[in-house]
């Protein structure tokens, strides 16, 4: 890995920042979501998480900081510091010269992806995949019989949450940055992430909100990561269905690194 550069730091700092719409500070922002009941109860779903539909960044910067909202144009909603988690995360494993690709378990518009991607090309590593992983379609519907954590979850429910496989690989392309180390998983991870031809993983970021979707990337993912690997979660403080998943993997595999906290909502570990 070539050493970082202040080109380097200034390029990464000036990509977050339009993943994240904090450039156009002066602009308000309409509601991400439409009104009536869909929008009364999404915002009340949403205020049981500590998290808006969507505020206006010039006052509200802490929300777009935590990853609190719904935002209506960025590419990501996980806010500044899970960005410079995972860019900490893909330079560390870089660094260090950890083998394996790169991967997102429930992408949305494909921010934290996108990322993943520049940050290889700055490097000049063009020999690892960034595989994004998605319905593509949004959340399943819940299947409380064999996962009774997800009971009562209507995530599936909201559109918003539903982005295709083309307009995640149309922003892919306003940043120069589709090609073939670019590869998409389109489907439910159960069905996915199992037969993947991926060989060995360094990072795995997991945003797959249910209990489900969260076990269904452990299983399948967490034996292909590297020593030396990162795990990050995405939802682990904010969905209680997500950290039992987590906890459940972890004592079933006797896994005893630490889970370290990004923010309110993220955590990591490294695998030893």
């Amino acid at each position: 890995m070539q050493a970082e550069t202040s080109s380097h730091a200034a390029y990464f700092e000036l990509l977050k920042k339009c993943l994240l719409d904090g450039i156009y500070t002066t602009n308000e922002y309409k509601p991400v979501l439409s009104g009536g009941k869909l929008f009364q109860v999404a915002t009340s779903y949403l205020a049981s998480r500590g998290m808006v539909p969507c505020r206006e960044i010039a006052t509200q910067g802490d929300t777009r900081l935590e990853g609190k909202d719904w935002p209506t144009r960025a590419l990501s909603m996980i806010g500044v510091k899970r960005m410079d988690n995972l860019q900490q995360c893909v330079e560390t494993v870089l660094r260090d010269g950890v083998p394996g690709d790169l991967i997102e378990t429930g992408v949305w518009r494909g921010g934290s992806t996108i990322l993943m991607k520049a940050i290889l090309n700055a490097y000049g590593e063009h020999t690892r995949n960034v595989w994004v992983a998605d319905s593509f379609e949004g959340l399943p519907k819940p299947n409380e019989d064999a996962y009774p954590d997800d009971r009562g979850d209507d995530l599936y429910t909201f559109e918003e949450l539903s982005v295709s496989q083309e307009q995640v690989q149309e922003h892919f392309r306003r940043f120069d940055l589709l090609d073939a180390n670019v590869r998409f998983l389109k489907g439910w991870f159960k069905d996915t992430l199992p037969s993947a031809p991926i060989e060995r993983l360094a990072v795995m970021r997991l945003d797959g909100d249910m209990y489900e979707s969260t076990m269904d990337a452990l299983k399948a993912l967490y034996p292909k990561l590297s020593p030396g690997g990162f795990v990050i979660i995405d939802d682990y403080g904010c969905i209680p269905a997500c950290k039992k998943a987590v906890e459940d993997y972890r004592s079933a595999h006797g896994i005893v690194e630490p889970v370290i906290t990004i923010d309110w909502s993220g955590v990591y570990w490294r695998r030893a």
